[in-house]
């Protein structure tokens, strides 16, 4: 079976600066894997690599066994043309940790926006849809509310309901509740839980290991660029094999 996510030798720099060092993982349908680790380990850039947000300088990101980004013609590399790229990020919902919604536009017209104009769906079958999305994530009361009217949280359960949308086999998650006040942390993470049990294929970036513990099927530690420790996450949080593993998690559990 072709793995969801598959990470070969993954490199990426920013001029000299080597954000990551030849990153190899895969994750199989239906799982969720959580990558954490310190601030500047590489974890956001290794997500927007995988709906290439940010090129890869070498390496390989296989998304349903499609090469991302690249063409591979006699075992060389070329770019996609921008079109062909966003071509297969529609496939790819992501959530950031700021919520980047439309300020103008409603809830619901948000949610709407990329079904109709990316993918060309009748607005009534859209409307329709993102009418069943706020109600799984818990707004059905808000359609018709503007982001400002909205806390953090739940413009966050907006953004996460606006990438549905797109009905991605993938989804990424780039620190989704790091902005939010601790009170709303829990409401989007019980969206997150949700989608899991559906058996949507996620990628989580986070700092919630009660989530990492409860939710993950694998967890990866990264720090310098590399991923030091990997494992089925109560076994790692429970006991970490590496150094710099204990030494991160003796700051957080």
């Amino acid at each position: 079976m072709t793995a969801m996510v598959k990470a070969e030798q993954v490199c990426k720099s920013f001029g000299a600066l080597r954000v990551l060092k030849g990153i190899t993982l895969e994750i199989d349908r239906g799982q969720v894997l959580c990558l954490v680790g310190p601030s500047g380990s590489g974890k956001s850039t290794f997500l927007r690599c995988i709906n290439h947000l940010e090129q890869v300088n070498a390496g390989r990101l296989y998304v349903d066994g499609d090469l991302i980004g690249y063409r591979e013609k006699n075992g060389k590399l070329y770019e996609m043309a921008p079109k062909d790229a966003a071509v297969q990020r529609r496939d790819i919902g992501m959530v950031f940790q700021h919520f980047n919604l439309f300020p103008h536009r409603t809830a619901l017209e948000n949610i709407i926006e990329a079904p109709t104009q990316v993918k060309g769906i009748k607005k009534a079958d859209a409307v329709t849809r993102a009418k069943d999305l706020l109600d799984q994530v818990g707004l059905s009361d808000k359609a018709n509310a503007y982001p400002a009217q909205l806390s953090g949280g739940q413009q966050q359960r907006v953004a996460i309901a606006r990438a549905l949308a797109m009905d991605p086999k993938l989804m990424l998650f780039d620190e989704p509740t790091s902005a939010l006040d601790p009170e709303l942390v829990g409401e989007v993470l019980a969206v997150m839980k949700n989608l899991a049990r559906e058996g949507m294929t996620m990628v989580v970036v986070t700092h919630e290991m009660g989530f990492a513990r409860e939710v993950a099927d694998q967890l990866v530690f990264m720090d310098g660029g590399v991923v030091v420790e990997s494992g089925e996450p109560r076994g790692l949080l429970a006991n970490p094999q590496h150094e710099r593993t204990k030494a991160f998690l003796s700051k957080l559990l």
